[in-house]
């Protein structure tokens, strides 16, 4: 919105989840079960609800703005849809360390065909994917196909807190969270090293950067938004294919599903701000497409839409 203060970065946003609180939910859960989990975690997700307005205004216009695309509720989303989205999020981070100790909800499977043949190929590649569902998950996939390993790229120093706690569940995890601040020269060449290797790099394709990088805008759900060119600029600068990952809920458990998002990103000099906001619309579609199967599954609670005062701020 123009005219306003700008909204505060997302990830200027501090953590209300601390390590020793999921811990104690965890034993929770494996000692007395998902129900009684439930029930501990309901009036905490209640709270952080009632307290947190930002994230429930941003939770509600989010939900409105699918509502108001696709039609995907069959009726307009109030409080009570907000308020699941809020606990799915909750129970999202259950699965997630859960995932990391090997216990794995049913997930399905589907397109992993396609990293198969990279693999084969003894080569890597850049994943896009985005702040929805279980990416943990995919553990459950290295632990079928060894030579998959996978690195998350994050931009909050709270990975390390989390990355630590992985460790401790899963010594054995092939799923990683890597802290980045920033896609300098060092870190392409850190990072080409692992595709080179054999490596997956995951990397969001739904946050803006956190030191000012720049952002392309694309429709999305009926509105403009920006979105982040790393991805793409990663891609295209290691020369590996981009692939796209998502893992959201599914019938009884999650879905867990691959796709060949371009076998070659190529950013011509001449055309690269039109080859860029290309990449972000076809994103911004596949997102769109995954959000219509998993509505409660998009975990960005800040105004998504909102980041900027102007179109022109982000180039």
């Amino acid at each position: 919105m123009r005219g306003e203060t700008p909204a505060r970065h997302w990830a200027s946003i501090g953590e209300t989840t601390f390590v020793t609180g999921i811990q104690l939910l965890c034993a929770i859960e494996r000692w007395l079960g998902r129900w009684p989990f439930r029930l501990c975690l309901a009036p905490v997700v209640l709270a952080h609800w009632l307290l947190d307005g930002r994230a429930r205004r941003a939770s509600q216009e989010y939900l409105q703005q699918l509502q108001q695309a696709h039609a995907v509720f069959t009726h307009a989303p109030g409080a009570w849809r907000s308020l699941r989205h809020f606990a799915c999020f909750a129970e999202t981070l259950l699965d997630k360390l859960l995932a990391s100790r090997g216990r794995f909800p049913p997930v399905q499977v589907e397109g992993v065909a396609v990293m198969r043949t990279q693999m084969v190929r003894g080569q890597g590649g850049v994943i896009v994917t985005a702040h929805l569902g279980c990416l943990e998950l995919c553990q459950a996939l290295a632990d079928r196909v060894p030579e998959l390993r996978v690195t998350a790229l994050v931009h909050t120093a709270h990975a390390e807190d989390f990355n630590r706690l992985l460790a401790r569940l899963n010594p054995n995890g092939r799923v990683r969270l890597l802290q980045v601040t920033a896609l300098d020269a060092a870190m392409a060449v850190r990072l080409g090293e692992r595709v080179a290797a054999g490596e997956f790099i995951a990397i969001a394709g739904d946050r803006v950067p956190l030191h000012g990088g720049r952002c392309v805008w694309a429709p999305f759900l009926g509105r403009l938004a920006p979105f982040p060119i790393g991805p793409y600029v990663l891609a295209a600068a290691l020369g590996c294919p981009l692939f796209a990952m998502a893992c959201i809920h599914g019938g009884a458990g999650y879905r867990l599903s691959f796709e060949c998002f371009s076998e070659r990103v190529l950013l011509p000099r001449a055309t690269r701000e039109t080859a860029l906001t290309e990449q972000a619309k076809h994103y911004a579609n596949w997102l769109e497409t995954q959000l219509c199967y998993a509505p409660l599954d998009w975990f960005n609670f800040f105004p998504f839409w909102d980041q900027y005062n102007d179109v022109d701020a982000v180039h």
